[in-house]
């Protein structure tokens, strides 16, 4: 995640649709994918189907609200999951099966609940209405502040906006592709992954010469690895 602070959110209820967008997006050279959850049957199939054709991403859940759900990411065997909500029964229950649940947060007052919870990583959502600059006004009266992940209503020319504002990762949905059945990833997303590669390459050539740099001495991320 240091590397490529980017989540993309692939949402299909069509196997051969959804096979196809993620075979785009690996193919850009995304590292990180998130399937929206579905109570359709087959979904978890799915989700292990595409483990086994995309080895090299690492490959999570978005949408999860309930146990229910949950139990169905248990099962896919997928490394995390994405909630638009902060519900203490939700995390309880991931804790339960071992899994890595990421809460939604909006007020001052769920992420300081997040905190309390013992929650490392938070998604800041819905990004869109609150604005790149919300997140470091929050900084003040309640920092130390979670690790970040922006989400809800952005798209590719948002991420450099909002990584400059503070938080440490972007999630991208929608605006990924265009509308319609032959549906085409946006253009953009290449020049956002270059300027990510290059950044990440100088930030590593900086850490080299500074062991004791804040990239190097920061919290440990379940999958900051992949």
């Amino acid at each position: 995640m240091r590397e490529q602070p980017l989540l993309t959110v692939v949402r299909c209820a069509e196997a051969a649709a959804l096979h196809w967008r993620v075979e785009q997006l690996a193919s850009a050279g995304v590292r990180h994918v998130e399937v929206a959850w579905s109570p359709q049957s087959g979904w978890v199939e799915q989700c292990q189907a595409l483990q086994g054709q995309f080895p090299g991403l690492s490959l999570g859940a978005a949408s999860i609200t309930t146990a229910a759900a949950l139990a169905d990411v248990r099962a896919a065997g997928l490394s995390y999951a994405m909630s638009p909500l902060l519900c203490p029964e939700l995390l309880a229950e991931a804790a339960r099966l071992d899994l890595l649940l990421v809460p939604g947060v909006m007020s001052p007052t769920e992420v300081n609940l997040a905190r309390r919870l013992g929650c490392g990583l938070v998604k800041l959502f819905p990004a869109a209405a609150l604005g790149p600059g919300y997140w470091r006004l929050l900084a003040g009266p309640l920092a130390p502040l979670p690790f970040c992940i922006a989400a809800g209503g952005l798209g590719p020319a948002d991420v450099p906006v909002w990584l400059a504002a503070g938080v440490q990762a972007v999630t991208l949905g929608s605006a990924l592709f265009t509308a319609g059945p032959e549906a085409a990833l946006d253009p953009q997303l290449a020049l956002v992954l270059q300027a990510l590669k290059l950044a990440s390459a100088a930030a590593s050539a900086k850490n080299a010469d500074d062991p004791d740099s804040p990239a190097n001495t920061g919290p440990w991320l379940p999958f900051s690895q992949a």
